[in-house]
C-alpha cells in the first residue's frame, strides 16, 4: 500500500512540476516579445536586444555612430521609440548617409535622443497620460524636445513630432533590463 501511495505521490509531483514548468515557459514567452525575428529578453539592455533585431540595423548603426551605445546600456530607465529600418529608408534620399558622417554627430545625436524619454513609460502609462491630458500627452525627450502622444482607436498610440509628422507604435512594451522599447514606423524629427 505504501508503494502505491508513494507512486501516486510521485506521479502527482511530476505532474505538478510539468504544469509549473509549462506555466513558467508560458510566462517567459509572454515577456519575450519577438522583434526583427528575435526574442527580446527582459534581462538584456536596450542595446543588447536591439543588436539582435533584424528590423533595427539602421538604428543600431546610428546609435554606434553617435556614440550612444554606453549611454543606452546604462542603468536608465529609458523609454525608446525605436524606428524600424523602413522608417529610415523613407526619409528623403541621402538623409541617413549624411547623418552618419562624423561631422554630423551632434545632429545625429539630437535626432536619436529625440526618440528617448527618461523613465519607464509602458503603453499603459502613455495611455493614462493621454487620458489625463484629455486626449494628448506631451512627452519630454532626452534631447530637450517634445513628442505629442494621442490615441487613434482604443489601443493605438500615435506620436507626433514638433514638425507635425506622425508615427504609429506597432509593437508595445518590449521590456528591457534598463527600460522599455516601443517599435515605431516613422523617424521622429526635432525642430
Amino acid at each position: 500500500m505504501k508503494s502505491k501511495t508513494l507512486s501516486i505521490a510521485l506521479v502527482c509531483l511530476l505532474g505538478a512540476t510539468t504544469v509549473q514548468s509549462a506555466h513558467a515557459q508560458a510566462q517567459m514567452a509572454m515577456t519575450n516579445v519577438m522583434v526583427g525575428g528575435q526574442a527580446m529578453l527582459p534581462s538584456k539592455t536596450i542595446v543588447a536586444n536591439a543588436l539582435n533585431s533584424a528590423d533595427h540595423t539602421t538604428l543600431v548603426a546610428a546609435v554606434k555612430a553617435a556614440g550612444l551605445v554606453e549611454t543606452l546600456q546604462g542603468k536608465g530607465p529609458f523609454t525608446v521609440f525605436a524606428p524600424v529600418n523602413d522608417a529610415f529608408e523613407n526619409l528623403p534620399a541621402g538623409t541617413v548617409e549624411t547623418l552618419l558622417k562624423p561631422e554630423n554627430k551632434a545632429q545625429l545625436t539630437k535626432v536619436l535622443t529625440y526618440h528617448v524619454v527618461a523613465g519607464n513609460m509602458t503603453a499603459d502609462k502613455i495611455m493614462a497620460a493621454i487620458k489625463a491630458g484629455k486626449g494628448t500627452a506631451t512627452l519630454k525627450t532626452v534631447s530637450g524636445g517634445t513628442l505629442k502622444a494621442t490615441m487613434n482607436g482604443p489601443k493605438n498610440v500615435v506620436l507626433m513630432d514638433e514638425s507635425g509628422n506622425t508615427s504609429t507604435i506597432s509593437t508595445y512594451d518590449v521590456m528591457q533590463s534598463n527600460g522599455v522599447i516601443h517599435v515605431i514606423d516613422k523617424v521622429m524629427l526635432p525642430k
